[in-house]
């Protein structure tokens, strides 16, 4: 057996598996409701983070030519992007607490019947941190207090390709 955030599978030793959507989200438990919609936010923050990270890269021309304005914009991205980790490590760990819960509880239940730590666990911890490291890297990038006053000049190169007539 098998129980995610969003269905359910049985695997018969035929290796066969049938998986169901959980039918209604008012019977769903709140520890799956809060991890569903904790990881539907971590979604957006980090789609959104990636949006407001490229529009801050120095090598796009996308939005403001002033860097420290485009280095803001990626730190502001850098932000979502630990937000968005923060989210996700607390869903994950919440369904890890219920799980851990459920495990050690007294039951009538049979010890082969109790759930878990499976493989979406771990991902989604290594997930969450990789997004916090990412979302740090970005939020270091603001330039320092010197710098930010100052404008950058674009000098032209030189070709160095030869020109035919």
């Amino acid at each position: 057996l098998h129980e995610g955030l969003w269905m359910s599978c049985a695997a018969q030793s035929t290796g066969q598996v049938q998986c169901r959507l959980h039918d209604s989200l008012l019977s769903l438990e709140v520890h799956i409701q809060t991890s569903r919609a904790l990881m539907v936010i971590s979604l957006l923050l980090g789609f959104f983070g990636i949006i407001m990270s490229v529009v801050g890269m120095k090598c796009t021309k996308v939005g403001e030519e002033d860097p420290v304005t485009k280095s803001r914009i990626a730190v502001a991205g850098g932000v979502l992007f630990v937000l968005s980790g923060l989210c996700t490590l607390a869903a994950v760990s919440l369904y890890a607490t219920q799980v851990t819960y459920e495990f050690f509880r007294e039951s009538t239940f049979p010890t082969k019947a109790r759930y878990e730590f499976g493989s979406a666990l771990f991902v989604g911890w290594g997930a969450a941190s990789l997004s916090m490291l990412g979302g740090s890297l970005l939020c270091c990038s603001c330039p320092a207090k010197e710098r930010r006053g100052q404008r950058y000049l674009r000098q032209s190169q030189p070709s160095t390709a030869r020109e035919y007539v």
